[in-house]
């Protein structure tokens, strides 16, 4: 999920427990960390996201990659390269 994407949605606030020396540092450096952290939490979903889809799909992608072992791609002796 691209950054621009994530503020598109109503915002809203929430409290959250950062390391003080951390947030000192990111101040000081003149970081949103708003916009930070909600950039990171917007990578952990997609992650999440990501790894439960290979999860739920594991069979099928097993089985794809089997029958691609056993047989050769579909239309494979048209390949180009």
């Amino acid at each position: 999920m691209q950054a621009a994407e994530v503020t598109k949605s109503p915002r809203k606030s929430a409290n959250l427990s950062i390391d003080s020396a951390l947030l000192q540092e990111a101040k000081a450096l003149g970081i949103n960390v708003s916009r930070s952290a909600e950039a990171g939490i917007a990578e952990a979903v997609k992650l999440h996201k990501q790894e439960k889809w290979l999860k739920e799909n594991a069979r099928a992608l097993a089985s794809s990659n089997a029958y691609v072992e056993a047989n050769s791609l579909p239309l494979e002796r048209h390949r180009q390269f």
